[in-house]
């Protein structure tokens, strides 16, 4: 029942947001724009934003394979692109981002790697993905103030960076307490490791200048996917801006409140264009476009799915509540 209330709050969430940021769009401008550029051009931007996206997924693949042998479940990086692949169709297909990372684990536990392992792999992943993203707004904080000249949306900026670059600091200062008592009890001992092996994996001489180039890399694709989109409906937007908005659009939208992000996705997209001085609609246009390309990602991940082996077998090795 618990989880049917969870689900369906998440459905009202973002059938909400969606209503709110579809109604700043001029669907008849939308309709102008697209007669002006030809549909040619339309689908060339979206084809581009496709294959930065899939190129995304790749350079994601290579980081997760560096970090998945610091875990004792490494991983080929054919492997790992699948696995990722599957994963994002996951995404689409569930309620939330937790479906295809779920998906991931359970591919990597039948590794022989274990639940563990498998699990520790996952989180530590997505925490060096978030630390980064973190960082790339703090950097971005100067210009992104000359972007945004509302104060509100300044503010919103800063507590939102200050969340995740706080938890991000958090979990790699967890890594370095020695207390014994982290590394026993059952509700911190995993949470310990992952910190441990996150710090290790960042702060080795081999390893943590990939890891860190990487990761810029990951978020400079994503940028590169709006612009994409941007460019498809002629909007004003430069890329010196949609690199300033997206990142913290991202932070925002990995919050589990709604289905694949959509709709939370969308309105905040509105508001950071908003705040931008440029056109709200474009911001929805923009957002909507891009979740129209993780879904083409998507359903090539799920042809990836049906037609490779890992889909044999599933009912007989389910995920368990828990890890041991």
């Amino acid at each position: 029942m618990r989880g049917f209330l969870s689900f369906s709050a998440r459905i009202l969430i973002s059938g909400l947001l969606l209503y709110f940021a579809l109604r700043s769009i001029d669907f008849g401008e939308v309709r102008v724009r697209f007669l002006q550029s030809g549909a040619g051009w339309f689908f060339a931007w979206m084809a581009l934003a496709v294959a930065v996206l899939i190129f995304q997924i790749l350079l994601g693949s290579l980081r997760w394979q560096e970090i998945s042998r610091f875990c004792n479940a490494p991983l080929g990086l054919v492997q790992a692109f699948r696995y990722n692949m599957i994963g994002t169709f996951f995404n689409q297909t569930l309620p939330s981002t937790i479906g295809g990372d779920a998906m991931r684990l359970w591919l990597v536990h039948r590794t022989g790697a274990g639940w563990r392992f498998a699990t520790y792999s996952i989180l530590v992943d997505r925490a060096v993905g978030l630390i980064a993203l973190a960082l790339v707004v703090v950097v971005s904080l100067p210009w992104s103030y000359q972007l945004i000249a509302n104060h509100q949306g300044r503010l919103a900026l800063v507590v939102v960076d200050a969340l995740a670059i706080t938890a991000g600091l958090g979990f790699l200062i967890l890594g370095r307490l020695q207390w014994q008592w982290l590394k026993t009890w059952w509700p911190t001992k995993h949470v310990h490791a992952c910190a441990v092996i996150a710090n290790r994996v960042l702060f080795s001489r081999s390893t943590g200048p990939k890891i860190v180039v990487l990761s810029l890399a990951v978020h400079v694709a994503t940028t590169v996917v709006a612009w994409c989109a941007a460019r498809a409906i002629l909007a004003s937007a430069d890329f010196e801006q949609v690199f300033l908005l997206v990142p913290p659009i991202v932070l925002i939208t990995m919050l589990p409140i709604s289905i694949a992000g959509w709709g939370l996705r969308e309105a905040t997209m509105m508001v950071a264009f908003g705040y931008a001085g440029l056109v709200q609609s474009d911001g929805t246009m923009v957002s909507l476009l891009t979740g129209v390309t993780a879904f083409v990602a998507g359903a090539i991940g799920g042809l990836i799915w049906i037609a490779g082996p890992e889909k044999a077998d599933r009912s007989k090795d389910p995920i368990p509540a828990a890890i041991e």
